[in-house]
């Protein structure tokens, strides 16, 4: 059996809003790429970056989920599991804020209980199309609990900052796990009999 490269698995989530930037900061952190012609997701995507965080090589594996209201059934599957997620809105789109509470609440339904939030303002280099101001997104995410920055996938700002602290809170849960532990839940032995395929993102 190969050798594992890394410590612990970390799934993350991108969610938000059709057009916010989701694609772009995935493609920002792990490849350090800007393009503006990325078309929308078509359901569900992900990218592995492996970082290091206090010794430890952890593989993030970062799921961009598609912000459209027909893909919603297929993307609201990938929050079991997911370890940290990232809501990004657009800070030139007050829908994208407004539905913030919202995606919120996909999470509260759909997400198990401990989930690392971390709540994105995105396109922070578009100052002058600004309809968000940073107090607002900094009172939503206060109200929440969950921390808040302000990015841009563009000018490279805040990028690896939010993935970095998101994983950094993560690893912070769990001091207890063994380093060979990979931080997977794997399925149930013996619940494949004769049960059909089974799914499990």
């Amino acid at each position: 059996m190969a050798k594992k490269t890394y410590d612990l698995l970390f799934k993350l989530l991108l969610i938000g809003d059709s057009g916010v930037g989701k694609t772009c900061l995935l493609f920002r952190f792990s490849d350090d790429t800007f393009s503006t012609t990325f078309i929308s997701t078509i359901g569900i995507d992900f990218k592995i970056k492996t970082v290091e965080l206090n010794g430890k090589k952890i593989k993030l594996q970062i799921w961009d989920t598609a912000g459209q209201e027909r893909f919603h059934t297929i993307t609201t599957s990938y929050y079991r599991g997911a370890m940290g997620i990232m809501l990004v809105y657009d800070i030139t789109q007050e829908k994208t804020f407004d539905n913030i509470a919202k995606w919120l609440r996909n999470i509260q339904e759909h997400a198990n209980e401990d989930v690392e939030k971390m709540l994105l303002g995105n396109k922070c280099d578009m100052e002058d199309k600004r309809m968000i101001n940073k107090d607002r997104g900094e009172s939503i995410a206060k109200e929440n609990g969950i921390k808040f920055l302000e990015t841009s996938a563009k000018a490279n700002i805040n990028v690896e900052q939010a993935f970095m602290t998101l994983a950094a809170d993560i690893l912070k849960k769990y001091p207890q796990r063994e380093t060979g532990s990979s931080g997977v839940v794997k399925p149930d032995e013996g619940s494949s009999s004769g049960s059909g395929p089974k799914c499990c993102p």
